[in-house]
């Protein structure tokens, strides 16, 4: 089937909304290791009002459609704050990117890809990074190792063939992103338990536990950190207050106080850790709803939470104390309490920690001197148009 007997419909419907949302649960039906999001959160995700990456977005939605049937989605977006980041860093001038593409088959995808390119180059871009889905904070790359298990909360699961389909167009590999799995049942070896324990004995130094009755000003200061401690970073985009806010709202019924902590050195936040119970063990038999009993599987779940898995997505500590001994010290310090408690109270047995970049040798060397291995990759790419 040729690319010319394809159509490419802009979204503008609340119908073709709607086809936008579905058309992945159908082409991900027989993917035993795709999770179904929940069609509720899909639809935020995607909605001007919604999800304040649209206050500095622009954004359009593509369905493609053969002989009346949607066979494949994508989306093409332009963040404006994208764009005054240096270029060195990965984004910069004239980038754009596209994203939450599924397609049926390889003709199909290259229809989508060139209407975003187009789209794009109109809207006056020169360079694709992706893909991304949306924003670099949500699911960015493409999954090109680890199809064979299912995906943590918030990480993304594509077919094995999109890699293929994508490098033929001529997009090249800009970045690799890792996930590493950890066993943490058993614990670290002596050597962290002994920077652990000395670390401990600095009166300077304290970890604590976000406090739930006031997250808003906790989920501040984590943001706060996060977009300075991750601010020389490839890819990096600030996070807006909309978007700090936003986050904080939506990720407060799955907060657990013992499971994200803030590291003080002499009453100052350097450094903090977040860690997420899997949702994914709870909702991967929903198909996208909670109707008619989905509801009560997830109230329960919120309530008496219980997860043999868990996700540390997000993991920083401040720029001025990058390279220091301080800084590892207490991320092993801020692992280790994490990992006691998740164990204890919610029966965990193992956690991915991710996305890092492969480049990140801080984030790697800690990775690996816990004992945890890679278990995903995801890679970005780019190409000039």
């Amino acid at each position: 089937m040729a690319v010319q007997d394809i159509g490419i419909e802009a979204v503008a419907t609340k119908a073709q909304t709607r086809q936008f949302i579905d058309i992945a649960y159908e082409l991900n039906a027989d993917d035993p290791h795709w999770v179904p999001p929940l069609k509720s959160e899909v639809a935020k995700l995607i909605t001007p009002g919604k999800n304040p990456f649209f206050e500095h977005a622009r954004v359009q939605f593509f369905l493609a459609v053969r002989n009346g049937q949607v066979v494949g989605r994508i989306s093409a977006h332009i963040d404006e704050l994208a764009l005054q980041q240096p270029p060195e860093q990965g984004m910069g001038p004239g980038t754009g990117n596209w994203g939450l593409m599924e397609a049926s088959d390889e003709p199909v995808m290259h229809a989508l890809i060139h209407a975003a390119e187009r789209w794009l180059t109109e809207q006056g871009m020169t360079r694709v990074l992706a893909p991304i889905s949306m924003s670099v904070w949500e699911e960015p790359g493409l999954l090109t190792k680890g199809h064979n298990h299912s995906p943590m909360i918030m990480m993304g699961h594509h077919r094995a063939d999109y890699q293929g389909w994508i490098e033929n167009l001529g997009y090249a590999v800009a970045r690799r992103l890792v996930t590493y799995d950890l066993p943490l049942e058993d614990g670290f070896p002596e050597l962290i338990n002994r920077i652990v324990a000395s670390g401990e004995r600095n009166k300077e130094l304290r970890i604590r536990k976000v406090d739930k009755k006031h997250f808003d000003r906790d989920a501040a200061i984590i943001m706060g950190l996060l977009n300075d401690a991750w601010s020389s970073n490839w890819g990096f985009v600030p996070m807006t207050d909309s978007e700090i806010a936003h986050a904080g709202k939506s990720l407060g019924p799955i907060v657990h106080e013992d499971l994200i902590r803030i590291a003080e050195l002499k009453g100052e936040p350097v450094a903090f850790m977040m860690t997420l119970p899997n949702m994914n063990e709870v909702i991967r038999d929903l198909n996208g709803s909670l109707w008619p009993f989905g509801w009560a599987k997830l109230l329960w779940w919120l309530k008496f939470p219980k997860a043999q898995s868990m996700r540390v997505p997000l993991m920083g500590v401040k720029k001025e104390l990058h390279n220091s001994r301080i800084a590892s010290q207490m991320a092993f310090m801020l692992i280790e309490y994490i990992r006691r408690d998740a164990v204890a109270h919610f029966g965990t047995r193992y956690a991915e920690m991710g996305w890092i970049l492969e480049d990140n040798q801080g984030m790697v060397a800690i990775a690996e001197a816990i004992g945890a291995s890679v278990n995903r990759e995801y890679l970005i790419y780019e190409k000039a148009i």
